[in-house]
């Protein structure tokens, strides 16, 4: 069943590997991702290889609401994560966010 009117946060963002961390890189960020899907308020959350560019890696997220997302930015495993990318990547787009709600197909 589809609900409309479904308030939620938004979250893309995306990353670019050096060639010769690409493997480590994406180990990285499954494990950020397992993580984070185990926090309160995380609706989605994934990391897709972007198929024009398979080192840039693309994120998706869906959070409750605004709190849950500060809270997640705040967990000791996020900042750990950010800073571990660190000298691993060419470059980042940053984080987009986004409130969004539900439409009727």
């Amino acid at each position: 069943m589809y609900y409309w009117g479904i308030k939620m946060i938004l979250v893309t963002g995306s990353i670019l590997a050096k060639t010769d961390t690409f493997t480590e890189v994406l180990h990285l960020c499954l494990d950020h991702v397992e993580r984070s899907r185990r926090e309160p308020g995380c609706i989605s959350h994934a990391v897709h290889i972007d198929c024009e560019n398979p080192l840039r890696l693309f994120f998706f997220e869906q959070w409750v609401d605004e709190a849950a997302l500060r809270t997640h930015f705040a967990v000791k495993g996020s900042w750990e994560f950010v800073g571990a990318l660190k000298d691993r990547i060419v470059e980042t787009t940053g984080t987009q966010i986004y409130n969004a709600v539900s439409v009727p197909r």
